[in-house]
């Protein structure tokens, strides 16, 4: 007899992004990471003598996320063949002849250039933008934006040539500029929300790079790896940079070619706001901030010190935490990005919970703060810092809550929420608290209803 093959009864939602997406951006970033501080000796045996030992600087570690990007547009296109997905919009059997889109592709452009000043204007404006550590991306947008405007002009010909639709928001937001009456307001509201998450996010990110890939490069492994909290603490920081590498190059690469561009950009106020609270210029969850949680706080080694097993311990979890919080952005691949849907990702840790990186950066917070223990030895102060960890934790729930809101107006999200309930581990634990939490609220007298 042969063998039968049964299906899973409930299977999980296809992934937006395969998981060798992201493992082909880790070789790459690993790979940047490994010349970078073997760059002087590999330079000597190339025949280049003289230069310096490391490559730890703000232009190497830009140059990282090419070697973190390349790899992982490569898979994408030769591999996962993404460009061919319906999701992309486009057709490759159009072939429309160039004086066919020509008209078209003028006023797209016009629509992306004058965004584009838009979002220059907003930098001009904003003084922060021009005061370390933005004045960094500020000089590499200064740097790009004649090549951008030149290459954007065959690009968007050639990508009209094979769009199902090519009358998108870009164009939409042209026509306006242009004075045409044929433009759709809903389309250029779209249009403008995800250029305002790219220009503000991206400036944010390419602001931190530097600072990351160059305390990596220079890490002393040997003095680091010394003691438990050295070992816990350089495993962190390489967490981070994996994160930050990998969703600053999602958040440059919103291509509709690689199927990673932004579908929706979130249409929720309350979005907005819940997201940018949590970052500069509007950061109210940080030290001296509105939610201030860190006065007359110590870090986990401090309050641990002279307790060896603990200090493996607690390390241990923190860095178990900080990876799955990387790995939350690496499932991502070309695709991480707040406030928008660029696909529903259900690989990684997304198969256990739907917010994996809230959940473990908060966690991370608390272990790693102990916000309830005070070097000043005031219950007031104590109490004080809990609450406002509470009230950081309260923040990320409400993200979590618009973001549930606004991607549940796709169905792919909504059979992964679906799938989640009935099989991930984390929903279903909280969902047997709320059972059993039902059950003790119910009175005791009398049938109970069937559940």
């Amino acid at each position: 007899m042969t063998d039968v093959v049964t299906p899973k009864a409930d299977p999980r939602p296809v992934s937006a992004v395969s998981a060798a997406v992201g493992l082909c951006g880790l070789a790459g970033l690993a790979l940047a990471v490994l010349i970078a501080r073997h760059f002087g000796p590999i330079m000597d045996a190339l025949g280049f003598p003289g230069w310096p030992q490391l490559a730890d600087g703000s232009y190497s570690a830009v140059a990282a996320l090419l070697f973190c990007g390349l790899p992982m547009v490569l898979w994408s296109v030769f591999v996962d063949k993404v460009h061919r997905r319906a999701s992309t919009g486009l057709d490759w059997s159009l072939r429309r002849p160039v004086s066919e889109v020509l008209d078209t592709s003028i006023v797209k452009i016009a629509g992306l250039w004058a965004t584009w000043a838009l979002i220059a204007l907003v930098y001009f404006l904003g003084r922060w933008y021009w005061a370390p550590p933005y004045d960094f991306s500020m000089m590499l947008f200064g740097v790009a934006i004649i090549p951008l405007i030149l290459l954007s002009i065959p690009y968007i010909v050639w990508l009209d040539r094979y769009l199902v639709n090519p009358r998108d928001g870009s164009w939409h937001f042209g026509a306006w500029v242009a004075g045409r009456s044929d433009w759709d307001v809903s389309e250029i509201f779209h249009h403008l929300r995800a250029w305002a998450v790219k220009g503000f996010f991206l400036a944010f990110m390419l602001s931190i790079v530097p600072g990351g890939f160059g305390e990596v490069v220079r890490m002393d492994f040997g003095q680091m790896f010394s003691n438990q909290v050295g070992i816990a603490n350089a495993l962190i920081t390489v967490m981070f940079l994996v994160d930050v590498q990998i969703a600053t190059v999602g958040y440059m690469l919103t291509m509709k070619p690689l199927d990673a561009h932004i579908r929706t950009a979130n249409p929720y106020l309350a979005g907005w706001v819940a997201a940018l609270m949590c970052y500069p210029p509007f950061i109210i969850v940080n030290e001296g901030r509105l939610v201030d949680y860190k006065v007359h706080t110590a870090e986990w080694d401090f309050w641990l010190q002279g307790q060896p097993a603990m200090l493996w311990i607690w390390g241990a979890i923190l860095v178990t935490l900080t990876a799955i919080y990387a790995w939350a952005t690496v499932a991502f691949g070309l695709r991480f990005s707040n406030l928008t849907h660029r696909g529903i990702i259900t690989n990684g840790p997304y198969r256990f919970t739907k917010h994996p990186a809230y959940l473990s950066k908060n966690a991370f917070w608390w272990l790693a703060t102990m916000p309830f223990l005070v070097t000043s030895d005031s219950w007031t102060d104590a109490v004080r810092n809990t609450v406002m960890m509470v009230a950081v934790s309260g923040i990320y729930y409400w993200r979590a809550r618009t973001e549930e809101k606004h991607l549940g107006a796709d169905p792919a999200y909504t059979d992964y929420a679906g799938w989640m309930e009935r099989n991930a581990l984390v929903p279903r634990f909280f969902g047997r608290l709320r059972k059993a939490a039902g059950a003790r609220l119910r009175p005791t007298d009398g049938p109970h209803p069937a559940e």
